[in-house]
């Protein structure tokens, strides 16, 4: 790798609130379809990632991983709610509008946690939503089968 771009990579650091704002904004907010090379640089090599469906480690995976997401939607947008950052944690509340190919639109409501490290690094990210409920509430008819469920066993 040429040296300029090393030194360039190695000084994509998170800073503040408004720069994750901003790289989020950006990453999903892209004609429909995310990009994520913009804010790649800003993960440590190490990466360690986990939400409702998956677990990796290392930023090949984590690249893979949104490469995925990106090729099964459609169209997928996401709004930054809110965001905190307190010493090496920054929490993000987020809305996600996620079209699938045969299916309706999806808001995905939820909250994403990332640890910095001594570089200013994103080392662990957890994504915490309700996925099925989410998804579930914009399916005809299916919606007040899993509600109706949802409430008789756990509500």
């Amino acid at each position: 790798m040429d040296n300029n771009i090393e030194t360039n990579l190695d000084n994509c650091r998170i800073e503040n609130v408004a720069q994750i704002k901003e790289l989020w904004s950006k990453t999903y907010n892209t004609a429909g379809k995310p990009d994520w090379s913009h804010i790649l640089p800003y993960y440590a090599t190490d990466i360690k990632f986990r939400d409702s469906i998956q677990s990796l480690s290392g930023i090949e995976d984590f690249k893979a991983m949104t490469e995925r997401l990106s090729t099964r939607s459609k169209d997928l947008k996401m709004e930054v709610k809110n965001a905190i950052k307190d010493g090496n944690v920054i929490f993000v509340e987020w809305e996600m509008t996620i079209s699938y190919k045969k299916r309706p639109s999806s808001i995905l409501y939820g909250a994403s946690r990332l640890y910095l490290d001594e570089n200013g690094k994103i080392v662990f990210q957890r994504d915490y939503y309700d996925l099925w409920g989410d998804i579930f509430d914009n399916i005809p008819r299916f919606n007040k089968m899993y509600r109706k469920f949802m409430h008789r066993k756990f509500g």
